[in-house]
């Protein structure tokens, strides 16, 4: 989880277009990559119509809190602060997945939880929160959205750093996974139009973003509750589809020298066609693939598609057409029903998939989850446990890809350098996507005229390593 302060990183005034002090608007972003677009859309439409931010609440006119209602955890860390947010300013607008819970009355949780907030909304309601806005802190004014300054037109306003920016394709999913409560949250799947989608990515690329991360709750299943119909953009006909939008994507990031990295991608038939555009260097050969599981009966309690021994199988495949494919994936460990044989073979499917990033959770029984209706629920130190034991399993095959690095010569994205680099500083290669995998250290550049630059690629030499990230000299 994170909390986003969008108030550093946006430039902002002291004065509307009247002259008089701009309303100024508390931010706080929290959860997953698909709550910061939401988060971004709404700062866009605040900064379009004349709102200026704050970096505090208490210097706020009013706080906007976009929470996450997934895991136990994240609920009480949105809860916590709302709570902040209420006894430092008093005046909150709650949006996002928490915003969908229901409480034990059956009404709002937050409101239940909060009473004193001024209005709730779910996830992905621009509107929703704006008119709330209006209604208790009028806008100053409306100008285009592609004069907001610090923006990107029609793309709008960013949280991340301007070297890249996510770009979300879809909203919902059409999966009832029996741990995931995010369709009652975000509904099913809505793919966005295509021609749109082209078109926020280009205003990315020429505003000066090198890295795009293609982001969705379900990215394989773009198109499907369209029919993968037809659409426009430039004037030409493009399929609403997942690969004929990779593609498209990777013709644009190659045309401004950037990459496409692909995210939350079901293991599907259809994703073995994206695999030759990463051999060909069309988008990064990375691939974030939400697993969860091996064990075919598992992924049958979990409602998983797809069964293990075919994922193993597509796997091998993948890394038939393309080698220096990197996949990165998500699991769980202590499911309800988990036999110490499924766990087991949950060991055995990391070790001979050779998954490069892995990431696990111990199972948590998140209030309107099915799987928590399942027999043979585990108790909660034997799910630590395993997921102890996973985690000692995957950072083994980790560190050993990582090893095989040491000598090769990589392309690194900047994220920092200290005094143009001549200190040294870090970035990421193909193989790791931002905050969730590792970086790359660079050492101070051997030659005196070498420099690096926050943004811009450059070579490195992998001399070694350090736990999940490498140590590389600029060359």
């Amino acid at each position: 989880m994170s909390a986003v302060s969008p108030s550093s990183s946006l430039p902002s005034s002291s004065a509307s277009a009247t002259g008089a002090a701009a309303p100024r608007i508390g931010f706080v972003s929290l959860g997953c990559p698909k709550a910061l677009t939401d988060s971004e859309l709404i700062l866009t439409q605040l900064r379009a119509e004349g709102y200026e931010t704050s970096k505090t609440f208490a210097g706020a006119d009013l706080v906007i809190v976009n929470t996450c209602g997934f895991i136990d955890e994240a609920v009480q860390e949105s809860l916590d602060t709302i709570g902040e947010a209420l006894a430092e300013n008093g005046k909150v607008i709650v949006t996002g997945c928490l915003g969908a819970r229901t409480g034990s009355a059956g009404g709002s949780l937050v409101r239940e939880m909060h009473p004193r907030v001024l209005a709730v909304t779910g996830p992905h309601a621009t509107q929703e929160v704006m008119d709330a806005v209006h209604q208790h802190l009028p806008k100053p004014h409306d100008p285009f959205t592609d004069l907001v300054p610090g923006g990107f037109g029609v793309a709008g306003l960013k949280l991340t750093p301007r070297h890249y920016a996510y770009l979300k394709i879809s909203e919902g999913c059409n999966h009832r996974c029996t741990f995931c409560i995010i369709p009652s949250m975000r509904g099913d799947l809505v793919s966005r139009p295509i021609g749109e989608v082209l078109n926020e990515a280009r205003a990315l690329f020429e505003g000066g973003v090198k890295e795009l991360l293609v982001i969705s709750q379900d990215t394989s299943a773009y198109g499907v509750d369209v029919h993968y119909r037809t659409g426009f953009w430039d004037g030409k006909p493009i399929k609403t589809r997942t690969l004929d939008l990779v593609r498209a994507l990777g013709e644009l990031a190659a045309a401004h020298g950037a990459w496409v990295r692909l995210h939350y991608v079901y293991p599907y038939p259809s994703v073995d066609a994206l695999i030759p555009l990463m051999a060909e260097g069309l988008v990064l050969p990375y691939l974030d693939v939400p697993f969860q599981h091996s064990h075919p009966a598992v992924l049958q309690r979990m409602k998983r598609p797809a069964s293990g021994e075919k994922n193993l199988e597509r796997i091998e495949r993948w890394r038939e057409m393309c080698p220096e494919l990197v996949i990165r994936s998500a699991f769980i460990a202590g499911f309800p029903g988990e036999t110490e044989e499924e766990f087991a073979h949950l060991l055995d499917f990391i070790r001979a998939a050779q998954i490069d990033r892995a990431g696990c959770f111990a199972y948590s029984d998140v209030a309107g989850a099915a799987a928590n209706e399942l027999p043979g629920m585990l108790p909660p130190e034997l799910r630590e446990e395993r997921r102890a034991r996973f985690m000692a399993v995957a950072e083994q095959v980790s560190v050993a890809k990582l090893q095989r690095r040491v000598g090769t010569t990589l392309q690194v994205l900047v994220d920092t350098a200290q005094s143009q680099g001549k200190k040294g500083g870090t970035g990421r290669s193909w193989a790791d996507a931002p905050e969730i995998d590792g970086v790359v250290h660079l050492l101070p550049p051997e030659k005196i005229s070498k420099t690096l630059k926050v943004g811009e690629f450059t070579r490195a030499r992998v001399v070694g390593t350090q736990g999940h990230d490498l140590v590389a000299q600029p060359i």
